[in-house]
């Protein structure tokens, strides 16, 4: 591995590390940054049922995705957790990478603890590393007690 991959790949580590952050804390232009603006984001069903596909939703577009998740987190609480990121830098403007990944989100009074991958494109424009294309894939979803009141 050369120090131009090694670079790429921590690079890139601190772009997930943002987009984690960012989103947990409703950043959402800061948040919008860590994007292309042409990025596609496919978020698998939660869980699949033998024989059966997950409904599945596609948003293009890093305005698109942005309001999408404001919509949805805004007004309640999320925290998001990657782990073990497999990256591959495929050259000086392309990788990809698979994120295990956990989330638990509060809203309106129902909470869920989720398990999944993230599986990712990632692009240099020459200024930064930025998602390109994300797919969340879902292995359980767990709904959770009501959080105690402070």
């Amino acid at each position: 591995m050369t120090l131009e991959e090694i670079s790429a790949i921590e690079a890139i580590r601190a772009l997930k590390a943002r987009y984690f952050r960012l989103v947990d804390t409703k950043q959402w232009d800061a948040w919008g940054d860590v994007f292309t603006p042409d990025v596609k984001v496919v978020i698998d069903g939660d869980v699949q049922t033998p024989g059966r596909t997950p409904p599945q939703e596609v948003l293009e577009g890093r305005d698109t995705f942005v309001g999408f998740a404001r919509e949805r987190l805004t007004g309640g609480v999320s925290v998001h957790h990657g782990h073990m990121p497999e990256i591959e830098v495929l050259s000086r403007t392309e990788a990809r990478g698979v994120w295990a990944m956990e989330d638990i989100v509060e809203r309106d009074g129902v909470s869920f603890h989720g398990h999944g991958h993230y599986h990712e494109t990632y692009r240099n424009d020459g200024d930064a590393w930025r998602i390109a294309s994300l797919r969340l894939t879902r292995l359980r979803r767990s709904v959770l007690p009501p959080a105690p009141r402070q």
